[in-house]
């Protein structure tokens, strides 16, 4: 019995040896060189003023750092990519008693691409992401504290929709 066990534990070990998961993180083709990357509007009826700025910038530092393409200012990018925030708004997420517990930051970017080496791939979307905080927190200090993860995350999901090919 027990040799019989140890068969099939080392079969069982050498499977899982040979396995191999490869992810492809993004897809460029080889003829597309440049990217624009314009800069992200606020229209949402809420505005913070930091978002705009600071998530255009995320997102040409993350498409530099984790791709060929070199970023440009003119018409003739390969890639074109802009869009605006439409939504920079608050709603209560928890209740406990007769009080607010919990809220979402909710924020919703509308995404505009466009491929001007294969206009077919051209799309718009919009991009939701909701950030969870205390209600015993002001407004002003949820923004604050979640500025970080917020464009850590949207970036990501921009990045994502455009770059992966899952």
């Amino acid at each position: 019995m027990w040799k019989n066990l140890a068969v099939v534990l080392m079969a069982v070990m050498s499977v899982q040896a040979t396995c191999n998961y490869t992810f492809k993180d993004i897809s460029v083709p080889p003829d597309v060189k440049t990217i624009r990357v314009n800069y992200f509007d606020n229209r949402a009826r809420y505005v913070n003023p930091q978002l705009s700025p600071q998530l255009t910038d995320k997102l040409k530092q993350k498409v530099t750092s984790q791709t060929r393409l070199t970023v440009i200012n003119g018409e003739d990018a390969h890639y074109d990519l802009g869009g605006s925030v439409t939504d920079f708004s608050v709603n209560t997420s928890g209740i406990s008693g007769n009080q607010s517990s919990s809220n979402n930051l909710n924020i919703t970017v509308h995404l505009i691409f466009k491929n001007r080496l294969n206009p077919k791939k051209d799309f718009e979307t919009d991009i939701t992401r909701n950030f969870p905080f205390s209600a015993s927190m002001s407004f002003t200090d949820a923004q604050n504290s979640l500025m970080e993860d917020i464009l850590k995350n949207i970036t990501e999901d921009i990045f994502n929709k455009v770059f992966s090919d899952w």
